[in-house]
């Protein structure tokens, strides 16, 4: 596969888990305007196919995996206080390691990203495509209006409760950890969703599905477990990797507002990103203790790729300090994300729910 090619992460290891950005993409794709519109005629078509497919979760005859899937909706459901539904209880067989093509887009001179409008839920930093080449399309056309693009696979994503959202044959692959945060970071988007908010949206599933998920491994496994170790030494690693690409994103940012021509900020921001590439690999040892991020500086970095982690990970660590805040009380952190409305800054509202303002 050539480097510009649709799914530029996969150049140096064909893997889902390989970067967190990946790992952690649990998209929203809008399903909603099904049959409104060519685009989504044909993706919803393509959903209500793989939804007839999707057989009973017991029909799998793996016994290891449905006693898996069973504990963490229950404790999503009845121990985190998430929204209780039919979803993953059925399961679709696929012949591929993703679900979806998400094209994502930004400005090459800022972090000023695209978004489409949707129908009901509003407007979306993202469009997803069943086919790839819809999403090749996708890409030609926003590189012919000058913007950084990005695509990526997806392993998951929620309609909100429009349709029962379904396990993939190619989940039976992963850890334990790496469902739970999946299937909690997904289920918290069927439990609150804000309309008009996609940051707050994406970044609150980040975090309670990744809180979520360690807190299942924690209960379950034991803190001295093998399985509990594995997860907290690759969340390290993550979360390493999300720090560099912050730095970078900081620096970027600082060019961005310098008021400089466009031509001298796309030659600065070359240079920079170039630097951080060089960065990495000379820090890589100190900084990681796996081999799984070593294909960082391979990727063609830009502005669509940078802006995810802007999207997902919030930078001020809003999230972790306020739950450190309020008691480290997980279940109380959803019951209080449940009663935000679109009305006011979500933040404040999750804020005021907490802290009694």
């Amino acid at each position: 596969m050539q480097k510009n090619d649709i799914f530029q992460i996969f150049n140096f290891q064909s893997s889902l888990s390989l970067l967190p950005v990946i790992a952690s993409a649990a998209l929203l794709i809008a399903v909603c305007g099904l049959f409104s519109g060519c685009y989504s005629l044909t993706q919803g078509m393509t959903l209500l196919g793989y939804l007839n497919r999707a057989v009973p979760l017991e029909q799998t005859e793996d016994e290891d995996f449905v006693r898996l899937i069973t504990d963490i909706r229950a404790f999503a459901i009845e121990e985190l206080g998430l929204a209780d539904s039919k979803n993953y209880t059925r399961y679709v067989q696929l012949d591929r390691n993703y679900l979806a093509a998400v094209v994502s887009a930004s400005a090459k001179d800022s972090f000023r990203r695209h978004e489409w409008d949707y129908p009901v839920v509003g407007r979306l930093p993202y469009k997803g495509f069943f086919n790839v080449d819809g999403a090749r399309r996708e890409r030609a056309n926003l590189e012919k209006k000058d913007l950084d693009v990005w695509v990526r696979g997806v392993d998951a994503f929620s309609t909100l409760g429009w349709f029962t959202d379904p396990l993939y044959s190619y989940m039976r692959d992963y850890s334990p950890a790496r469902l739970a945060d999946l299937l909690i970071h997904e289920l918290v988007h069927a439990t609150v969703f804000i309309k008009g908010q996609a940051q707050f949206n994406e970044e609150l599933a980040e975090f309670i599905g990744s809180e979520g998920g360690r807190l299942y491994m924690e209960m379950r496994y034991g803190l001295d477990s093998e399985e509990y170790r594995q997860m907290l030494a690759s969340n390290t690693d993550s979360q390493s990797y999300v720090s560099f690409v912050q730095e970078l994103i900081a620096e970027l940012n600082v060019l961005y507002s310098s008021g400089n021509s466009r031509e001298e900020i796309l030659a600065e921001k070359e240079r920079i990103i170039n630097a951080a590439k060089e960065r990495f690999d000379a820090e890589y040892e100190s900084r990681f203790s796996s081999d799984n991020f070593r294909g960082f500086s391979e990727l063609p970095i830009n502005n669509a790729y940078l802006e995810l982690f802007r999207l997902y990970h919030a930078e001020d660590n809003f999230y972790s300090d306020l739950y450190e805040r309020t008691g480290r009380n997980l279940p109380a952190f959803i019951t209080a994300a449940k009663t935000i409305t679109k009305n006011g800054s979500p933040r404040v509202q999750l804020e005021n729910a907490l802290l009694g303002g």
